[in-house]
């Protein structure tokens, strides 16, 4: 079934985008990459995004922020965060806001596999609702 899932990877570290794109590739999912969130949202890749994984703290607009905007106009992909700053405060509010995950950098692939899985059968299950 992930063959079908496309997963957006939102980061300003390249070496980030480029590590987890092999990642996710490996592991049978679509990945767009894109170094910012105003990249991101001017793309195509919006409507078939399956899960996002941002970066909380990017310039301009933060991964919090791009989740917020994304909902405002209805986009109810899941959210994953990353961060190489895990604020408590942060987390609290990328929870509240509705992300999926919330992992501090650096963090295993399976884990961030394992909250893919999590993030995509919600969703699906949510879609049979």
């Amino acid at each position: 079934m992930s063959m079908l899932s496309v997963i957006s990877v939102v980061d300003d570290d390249a070496s980030v985008r480029v590590a987890t794109d092999n990642l996710l590739t490996s592991h049978g999912y679509r990945v767009h990459t894109f170094a910012s969130a105003e990249e991101f949202l001017q793309s195509s890749c919006l409507d078939e995004s399956s899960c996002v994984i941002a970066d909380v703290q990017m310039p301009a607009m933060s991964g919090l922020d791009l989740l917020m905007h994304m909902r405002g106009q209805g986009y109810d992909a899941p959210f994953i965060f990353i961060t190489a700053f895990p604020e408590e405060n942060v987390r609290t509010q990328a929870l509240k806001a509705g992300a999926i995950s919330f992992l501090a950098k650096p963090f295993a692939g399976s884990v961030l596999i394992k909250c893919i899985e999590i993030a995509l059968s919600e969703r699906r299950g949510d879609a049979g609702k």
